[in-house]
């Protein structure tokens, strides 16, 4: 739990007596890959905080195709406001990808603390401002380049991501096909062998020259 208090003291805005009030009430829960958080047709109930793993949030497009919309990683916090505010069904459906733990807290005892934990709201809206920034940052890459352009800029930002999401969450994300990622991987693999070979070479030869070199001398 000390990643959730962590958490919770982001920004300063919650006391540490303030957040020994609202941690407790956090229930810890652990989801498998392809467990669902978050259901369509649910209307929202709680809201999460990811300790470790990794979910997605997607929808369907016209043909009924599952598009992933973005990624919660781990030491975030989530939640379908959307669904839970207008008390309607979530369209979209909340999924963890890796096995997840998380510590949950339903809108009604997290709105219920308001009373003795008056920066709680203030937390709150800081913290929903911060993920909608985070939101728009995340998917700004996607609107340019080709697959290839898109697929380096995923590495580069995400890393950690590339190396624990499955290949078809990924292609999705990316609104590519799962064939043009795995050609683009082999591609890219293939590309650092060569370029680790190339660089082996280099170094060996110059291993070499300056042996040759200390036996002149």
């Amino acid at each position: 739990m000390e990643k959730l208090r962590s958490a919770l003291a982001f920004g300063g805005i919650l006391s540490k007596h303030d957040i020994d009030l609202i941690a407790p009430l956090f229930t810890y829960k652990e989801l498998q890959a392809e467990d669902y958080f978050q259901p369509f047709d649910k209307v929202a109930k709680e809201i999460a905080f990811v300790e470790s793993g990794v979910l997605h949030l997607f929808g369907s497009d016209l043909n009924g195709n599952r598009v992933t919309k973005y990624f919660i990683r781990e030491n975030q916090f989530f939640a379908n406001l959307e669904s839970y505010y207008a008390t309607q069904p979530a369209t979209d459906a909340i999924q963890a990808v890796v096995t997840t733990q998380l510590y949950t807290i339903s809108f009604r005892v997290f709105e219920q603390q308001y009373a003795r934990i008056p920066n709680l709201y203030i937390f709150q809206k800081t913290i929903t401002e911060a993920t909608l920034l985070n939101k728009i940052k995340d998917n700004d890459f996607l609107n340019f380049g080709n697959a290839r352009i898109k697929y380096e800029e995923f590495l580069r930002r995400y890393p950690s991501l590339a190396q624990q999401v499955p290949q078809q969450y990924i292609a999705s994300y990316l609104k590519i096909t799962p064939q043009s990622l795995s050609r683009i991987r082999k591609e890219a693999t293939k590309k650092n062998y060569e370029k680790n070979s190339i660089d082996h070479r280099v170094f060996s030869r110059y291993r070499q020259g300056y042996g040759h070199s200390l036996r002149r001398a």
